[in-house]
């Protein structure tokens, strides 16, 4: 049994028949079978895909920038990322946010060499990385987490052919929380998505569109209550101990969540989501602007 696994004020602990692992695949394998397992587990956990020297000095660099706002604990190694226990500068750290998404480094962090070659296997052509980049810490003991969702919501305005990456910066084991995936539900998103349309056909174009329309929950969002939804699909969600160079792609119809940080040592998690796509095909233009504040109003 998971010692601890929360979300949202949810646990998911005390459910082991409702909780399994997620399937590490090596990188290494010939693209054809990495294509296949991401088809039919909606998802694949490539290990060590990314050097781990580069992840480590990547989160350094991050958690460096944010000493001046009182997040960082004072006299730390920012590569460990640990809380200084909350009065930070909200504004500050807000404009330090802003900054992160522009910076060179962070694109280049995206566009390592073993990523833009894995996808542009993947893809068999050239490939476009949405400018629009996420990258967020996570405090420890923050109840505040990821509902349970596939990113097509918020993708509507491009084509269905895109891949999320979602990239630990650093270790981030189960207690730290991180991304839990509901097992087989990439069929259930497309078969929910496809029932959104008929329901949102009588909405104006923009609405349509929109993960925040009136047929839409909040945010996008499927639910909060991630131990019911699993028993009411009759499946598991899966979880990792994600390691520094791991990066997990999911479909775009695949279910995930989070669940909450509980280091004991007050370490922060950071971690990134990128998406890709041909760049031959159509393109979310929502997508194609650095992150801003608030700018999910737009989605």
């Amino acid at each position: 049994m998971e010692k601890s696994l929360r979300s949202n004020g949810y646990t998911l602990a005390d459910r082991p028949d409702r909780l399994g692992r997620l399937t590490p695949t090596n990188p290494a394998q010939p693209i054809d079978a990495l294509r296949e397992q991401y088809n039919v587990q909606g998802y694949v956990w490539l290990k060590h895909l990314i050097d781990p020297a580069e992840v480590w000095d990547f989160r350094r660099r991050y958690f460096a920038a944010l000493r001046d706002t009182g997040l960082v604990a004072p006299g730390s190694d920012p590569r460990e990322g640990i809380y200084a226990g909350g009065g930070e500068d909200k504004r500050l750290l807000t404009e330090k946010a802003t900054e992160i998404a522009r910076w060179a480094a962070y694109e280049a962090f995206c566009l390592a060499k073993p990523i833009l070659n894995f996808y542009e296997a993947l893809f068999a052509e050239p490939v476009y990385l949405h400018k629009r980049m996420l990258i967020r810490h996570t405090r420890p003991g923050d109840p505040n987490c990821t509902g349970a969702h596939y990113d097509l919501v918020y993708l509507r305005a491009g084509t269905d052919q895109i891949c999320t990456s979602w990239i630990p910066i650093g270790d981030i084991p189960v207690e730290m929380g991180g991304l839990i995936y509901l097992e087989g539900s990439d069929g259930w998103g497309r078969t929910t998505e496809a029932e959104f349309s008929v329901k949102n056909a009588d909405l104006s174009p923009e609405e349509r569109l929109s993960a925040y329309n009136r047929n839409m929950n909040e945010g996008g969002w499927l639910t909060k209550n991630v131990p019911e939804l699993a028993d009411r699909l009759d499946t598991r969600w899966l979880l990792a101990d994600y390691e520094a160079g791991d990066m997990v792609v999911h479909s775009p119809y695949m279910i995930h969540a989070s669940t909450m940080n509980e280091n004991a040592e007050g370490r922060m998690r950071l971690s990134t989501d990128i998406r890709f796509q041909r760049a031959s095909d159509r393109i979310d233009p929502r997508w194609q602007n650095h992150w801003r504040p608030d700018d999910e109003k737009k989605f």
